[in-house]
Formats: structure tokens, sequence, C-alpha cells
């Protein structure tokens, strides 16, 4: 016999065997490539901070030039407790990949039993006349069969394992699947980053802002306590009617009122930083009650082109990788389709005397495959496919609204700098000439030139007009903070996350 013939059909299995190992069933993930505009269509600015296509500053906060921001925003980076829960969910993430990945590898078990039979056989052979013909035939024999019938102890030990092959690429399609939801936590993490740090630079701008709103309200109040002091020494020496101190002490009180508004703002945004912060309300009111400037834009600001934006945006990123899960699922429940092989194998002893366990001659085994072929499962395993696909087909879209909803974003943010800046400009021109107005009408009043109302009208409009450009300010610097939340930068420097431990048999700890 030839021996090269025999081994031929066992190559040719091992082959076959490989062969099947390396294909993977269902779709590969192709990387999406959305259709994006060469450039943002409003990068027009008015005179002041213009933005341009240049790779945004991933610490863009930076850019206020304002150290208490920064160590604001560094401290909420480690403090934050919804960033520390992002951190968990990536943790979880990680363990659901190891638990598929421990699906490519055979699994092991250890099995011990002791027990303590009574079989009843000493019925079944008093039913059968076995009793009786040995009685007859052999009564010697009676107690070799009365020790027969006793109850008997059997010690057994053992290892049992088991080993799905992957022949359809079903373990690897679950590995690929949990690998991309466990990019979504990142990106999940990473978007929620973005948003502490836009939310922390957005209270310490309201905050400053009403600190500044509150200074120019309180100029105003101070220029009107100066007319009330006027009208009342020109009412004194018969110069002015009772009726002008009154409507001055009015313009006073109505200044007055708007006063306690601005500080309950700066106070909530003081209390929004704490909890941002990971700390009570009023934990950093020593450290932020001191009036400060607001701070001034810069010159420029770098926004980048369209086409990196999906990129950097982590909501983006994370559509892309539920995109990703949802076409390696498809494989999963398409491999569901093909037959199942398994190869499992038992190795043990057992024995009615644990002194013989040792002993070669008490050990049992078996080995071999098992081979599993779904026939009929009543439409359940071609409708899970069917569904995989739908759901697929949803993320796919599901990802090209996530990005036309970030070029929307960006678009809008851009909108709303350029315009509140042009607003900021006119205020000012506007501020200008009602305080020469106020002046003019001031110094004609002194002169007895004109009338009290015209100082009272110019008085108030000023105020407006200084309030009104004071809020304008601020609103240019939160719509820089929402243009650079729309790029979706901040997260670049912080990939490295340390994922906490856990203490398998220990207790559970609620986190600090």
């Amino acid at each position: 016999m030839n021996v090269t013939s025999l081994r031929q059909p066992r190559l040719s299995v091992l082959m076959l065997t490989l062969l099947l190992a390396g294909c993977a069933v269902g779709p590969d993930y192709q990387t999406p490539q959305p259709n994006t505009p060469a450039r943002y269509n409003d990068l027009a600015s008015a005179e002041g901070s213009r933005p341009q296509p240049a790779a945004p500053n991933p610490q863009w906060w930076q850019s206020f030039n304002d150290p208490q921001l920064d160590s604001l925003i560094s401290r909420a980076i480690s403090d934050n407790i919804s960033l520390q829960q992002a951190v968990l969910r990536i943790a979880g993430a990680r363990e659901q990949l190891s638990q598929a990945r421990g699906g490519l590898f055979p699994s092991l078990n250890g099995a011990a039993s002791f027990n303590r039979q009574q079989l009843g056989a000493k019925g079944l052979l008093q039913a059968n006349g076995a009793y009786d013909l040995v009685d007859q035939q052999a009564p010697q024999a009676r107690g070799a069969l009365d020790s027969l019938t006793q109850p008997v102890s059997l010690y057994q030990g053992s290892f049992d394992a088991s080993w799905e092959l992957d022949l359809w690429g079903k373990v690897r399609r679950q590995v690929e699947m949990a690998n991309a939801q466990q990019q979504q936590s990142i990106e999940s993490r990473n978007d929620a980053l973005v948003s502490v740090e836009a939310e922390v630079a957005r209270a310490y701008l309201q905050l400053r802002g009403a600190q500044a709103v509150s200074s120019t309200l309180q100029s105003q109040i101070d220029v009107a306590q100066q007319t009330v002091e006027l009208t009342q020494s020109q009412q004194r020496n018969g110069l002015a009617p009772e009726l002008d101190v009154e409507n001055s002490r009015a313009q006073l009180s109505s200044l007055r009122a708007q006063l306690p508004q601005y500080q309950a703002q700066a106070r909530q945004a003081m209390n929004g930083l704490a909890v941002l912060l990971g700390k009570p309300p009023g934990m950093l009111d020593g450290e932020l009650q001191a009036p400060r400037a607001l701070p001034v834009l810069p010159d420029a600001v770098a926004v980048g082109i369209p086409s990196t934006l999906v990129r950097r945006r982590p909501d983006v990123r994370q559509a892309e990788a539920t995109l990703h899960a949802q076409t390696a699922n498809i494989g999963v429940n398409v491999a569901q389709l093909f037959p199942s092989l398994s190869l499992t194998g038992q190795l043990g002893v057992r024995n009615t005397d644990a002194s013989y366990l040792d002993n070669w001659s008490s050990h049992f085994y078996s080995y071999g495959p098992s081979l599993s072929i779904p026939i009929f499962e009543g439409g359940r395993l071609v409708s899970s496919v069917k569904l995989a696909r739908a759901q697929q087909a949803n993320a796919a879209l599901a990802y090209r609204q996530t990005v036309l909803t970030a070029l929307q974003d960006v678009e809008n943010a851009l909108v709303s700098y350029r315009t509140d800046q042009q607003q900021v400009t006119q205020l000012d021109e506007t501020v200008e000439s009602l305080q020469r107005s106020f002046d003019l009408a001031s110094d004609s009043y002194g002169k007895g030139i004109s009338t009290f109302l015209d100082v009272l009208d110019a008085q108030r409009q000023l105020a407006q007009a200084k309030q009104q450009a004071a809020r304008a300010r601020v609103q240019s610097n939160l719509d820089l903070v929402a243009l650079y939340k729309a790029l979706g930068g901040g997260w670049e420097p912080y990939q490295q996350v340390t994922l906490p431990s856990f203490d398998v048999f220990g207790p559970a700890k609620a986190a600090q």
C-alpha cells in the first residue's frame, strides 16, 4: 500500500480546514468617503477676529490668553464626573472586547465529584431469580452476590475541553464588532471632553461678561447719582423744579434695579463652574468672585477645511464606529446560517476507591468532532440577517446625517461670529455718539439752555447702548466658543486614558 496515498486525504482535509478558517462571511467594512465642500461658505468677516482655513489649535481655549481659564479647563478634564463616567464606559467596552476574543480559543474546565449510590440491583436480581439460581447451584457465591448489591461510593475527576472552529469567521466578526464598539465608547468620551471644555469656557465667559456688564451698569449708576446731586443743587438754588429731582431719582432707581440680574448671572456661573470641576456649588467663589476683564478676541481664528472636520469631530467618528460595528454584525448573523464544527474531549479518572484514582487503569477518555447544521429555525436566522442589514443601512444614513449636521454647526457658528462682531462695531459707534449727546445735554442743562428731559433721555439711551455693547462683546466670545465646539477640537492632546482596574473577587466600590 502506498503511504503517500493514505496521507493525501488527510492533507486535503487539513488544507480545507485552514482555508475555511481564513475566510469570514459578510461584507468587509469600507471607510466612508463623505462628499464635503472645499471650503466653508462664511469665512468673510468684518474688521476684528477673522476665521482662516488653517489647522485649528487642539487647545483652542489658549487663544483667549487667560491663565485662569486654562487652569479651570485643566482641572475639569481631570475631575469632571461626566468624563469619569465616560472612561468607565470605555473600560466596560474593553472587557467586552476581551470576552469576544476569548471565543477564538478552546475552553478547558476541570471537575471533581463524589457520589454515594444505591442502584437497587438486589431487587432486580431477586425479581429475575438470580438468588434462587445461586442457592441451587453455588450457595457459596451468595456472599459475593450480596456485596455487589451494596451501596457504592464513586470518586471522579476529569478535564473537559471544547473548541468551536471559527470556519465562517463568526467569532472574528464578533471581535471586529466589539473593537468598533470600543471605539464608539472612546469617541463618546472624546465628545464629552469637547463638551466639558466648551461648557467651562462658556460658564467662565458668562461670569466675566456678567461682571463686565455689572461694571458698565455701575458706572452709569454713578453718573445717574451725579445727575441727582446736580438737580438737587439746581432745585435748592431755585433753578430747577422738584419734578427734575424726582425724575433723576427715578432714573437712578431704574438703573439700580437692573444690577441684581447680572449679579445673579455671575453667581450662577460660579456655581456651574464648580459643578463642572466636580465640586459643590460655592467652592470656587473665593477664586472667581474678584472681577476680571472679559478676554479679548484673537486676531485670527483657525477653522480648517470641511474635509478634515469629519476626522476631527468626535460625534462623526462615533457614527463611523457605529457603522463599522453594524457592518461586522452582518457577518455574525450570516455565519449562523452555516454549519458549526466543534472539537470536544474529556479525560479523567473514576473509581469506587479513592486510593486507586492515581492508578492509570482508572482513567477514561472521549474525544471527537461534532457537527451542527441548521435545518429549520422558522425563518429566525434569515430574519436576523435582514435585520442586521437594515441596521447597517440605518447606521450609514445616520453617519451621513451626522456629517451634514457637523457642517451646518460650523457654518451657523461662523455666521453668528461674524454678525455679532459687526454688531459690536455698530454699538461702539452708537455709544460714542450717545456719549457726546449726553455730554452736550448735560452742559446745556447746566447753563439753563435745555430742559432736564433732554438730559434724562440722553442718559437713558447711553446706558442702554453701553449695556448692549457689553452684552454683544460677551456674545461674540460665546460665539467663538460655539465655533470651536462645532469644529470638534480639544480631545486630541488627551487621547491617552488610564482605565481603572477592578478586583475580581473584591467588593464593588463607588467612584470617589
